[in-house]
């Protein structure tokens, strides 16, 4: 085929966004024959679109400076803002203002045009998340009226969107979340440009899951996958939009699929291209690993996503206390509390800490947050939060003896759990129902609540949690001692024990001291008999 023939080939196939051979066609071409500028941009948008990263900027760099050779300062501009806000997306702020900055010299001697406006808009985001909102009001609201002007729906559009994120960072989710699905309805309309409409859509989607809107997080992911699926060959899911994705799912109760999802993000967001949501996607995978019991493996994510910027807690906090390593968790829990001030950040470690102190025997603290995160919950008034506070307060209450005040806010927390369609965590609190119904003298609305939690952890591989319903063993070992004992009738020493479980060495140390204790055994191999003679032996 001749080069014109496959230029026409590219552009037809840009037409149809078929964004992968776009970029194959586009970039042939342009070996044979530099393209003009119009071809330029579609090539550079074309690589954007079908994921090469790398290979966008560095096409909108050269197409800057051929704008720049030919004396067209504001296509210089415009470019420059391509670049910028590529970075900016990917969270890399200075470069992004580089690239800002080189775009306003290029404006020097041009009046009011849309590149200015453009600049003003992704200088205001900067701003916006720095917090420093003062500022970035009014930029947006200046963006909103030249896009209005100039006719420029995705100017008016990014404008609207930063307008929107910008009140409910600063605690207004009331008046920006509609403004949010303005911007929504305008994107799904196919009124926005597709550079422009997967930034929104993640943006959107972030906002709504920082406030705990899970509804609309979900109705707007399903959107971006039906938006995905008409384009092909687009690369779906960038930065936080892979990472909040995976925390649907898991909240769904689609466990498997998350996890392949979890790890698709971490290989994504580890490319070439770093992304500032790295460690956010390693702590989403850690999450599934411990959930499912794979705790070698979640550890491992936990300290890549520490690596990569994002505190593993309270992740491995609650790792360390499936380990059976409550006073580690305790300890790394209060010390995370102590530094975080901000209520809803708060919200998202209380829930944890509160466990674990009731593990560690300490009802009385136990209480005291859990009181806090109910106060947080009633502030932002979020099911979602209501949900966990109900949960978190309820097991308190179960522990400090009062079991009927605990049944009625726990079947509450369940009741919300449900409409939220969040099976795991509704299976939780039927655990706690029927442990406070056997208090109050019902055995067998508590069996029925308990067996119907196992059917559910059995179904999602919560392997932990299908543990901690099996109840002490033979000789009143618990099901991790009883594992332990498996392993050591196996001939496996401590060292290897430790690894094989995910353990500290020292933790089976103590396990293994207990099994003594329990069985009444004095030797390892005498507990070996035991474990045959108890049918305590696994397959592994």
């Amino acid at each position: 085929m001749t080069a014109s023939g496959v230029l026409d080939l590219a552009r037809e196939s840009f037409a149809r966004r078929l964004w992968a051979g776009a970029y194959r066609d586009f970039a042939a071409a342009d070996a044979a024959t530099p393209l003009e500028p119009a071809d330029l941009e579609s090539l550079a948008l074309a690589a954007y679109l079908s994921g090469h990263d790398e290979e966008s900027t560095r096409v909108w760099t050269r197409a800057h400076h051929e704008a720049l050779r030919r004396d067209e300062p504001m296509r210089a501009a415009e470019y420059a803002v391509h670049i910028g806000a590529g970075l900016l997306f990917r969270g890399e702020a200075a470069p992004a203002m580089g690239w800002f900055a080189r775009g306003e010299r290029a404006l020097e001697g041009c009046g009011d045009c849309p590149e200015r406006a453009w600049l003003r808009t992704w200088n205001a985001f900067v701003w916006m998340w720095a917090g420093e909102f003062e500022k970035a009001h009014p930029a947006f609201a200046d963006s909103a009226a030249a896009g209005r002007r100039y006719g420029d729906l995705d100017l008016l559009t990014m404008a609207r969107l930063g307008d929107g994120i910008t009140l409910v960072l600063q605690g207004d989710a009331k008046a920006g979340m509609p403004l949010l699905d303005e911007v929504m309805a305008g994107v799904t309309s196919g009124e926005v440009s597709p550079m422009y409409a997967g930034i929104v859509y993640c943006t959107v989607i972030a906002g709504c899951s920082g406030v705990f809107d899970l509804r609309r997080a979900r109705e707007w992911t399903e959107a971006l996958t039906r938006w995905c699926d008409a384009q092909p060959e687009l690369v779906p899911f960038r930065g936080n939009c892979l990472v909040h994705r995976c925390e649907l799912m898991q909240l769904d109760g689609s466990w498997r699929e998350a996890v392949a999802a979890a790890q698709q993000a971490c290989d994504h967001l580890s490319g070439s291209v770093k992304w500032d949501t790295l460690g956010s996607a390693y702590y989403q995978l850690g999450e599934l690993q411990r959930l499912r019991g794979d705790y070698p493996e979640a550890e491992e994510s936990f300290r890549k996503a520490n690596e990569a910027g994002r505190s593993p807690e309270p992740g491995l906090a609650l790792l360390r206390l499936a380990q059976g390593r409550a006073d580690i968790a305790v300890g790394v829990l209060a010390r995370a509390v102590s530094e975080t001030l901000e209520p809803t950040a708060r919200s998202r470690i209380l829930p944890a800490y509160v466990e674990t102190l009731l593990v560690s025997g300490d009802v009385e603290s136990a209480r005291g947050y859990a009181d806090e995160l109910k106060e947080i919950a009633e502030l932002i008034d979020a099911p979602y939060l209501h949900a966990m506070a109900d949960a978190a307060l309820g097991a308190v209450l179960l522990a400090e003896g009062e079991a009927g005040s605990a049944l009625r806010i726990l079947r509450v927390a369940a009741t919300t759990w449900r409409t939220l369609n969040a099976p795991y965590e509704t299976a939780r609190v039927r655990v706690l129902i029927g442990a406070a119904c056997n208090d109050l003298g019902d055995p067998e609305t508590a069996t029925l609540e308990i067996e119907a939690a196992r059917k559910v952890f059995d179904e999602l591989g919560a392997k932990p949690d299908l543990d901690r319903l099996t109840g002490p063993g033979p000789g009143g070992l618990t099901a991790r001692e009883a594992e332990v004992l498996s392993l050591l009738a196996a001939g496996k020493t401590n060292r290897m024990i430790a690894r094989d479980l995910g353990l500290a060495e020292k933790t089976v140390a103590r396990h293994v001291s207990n099994i003594f204790t329990k069985t009444g055994v004095p030797s390892r191999a005498a507990a070996t008999a035991y474990a045959y003679e108890h049918h305590l032996i696994q397959v592994r």
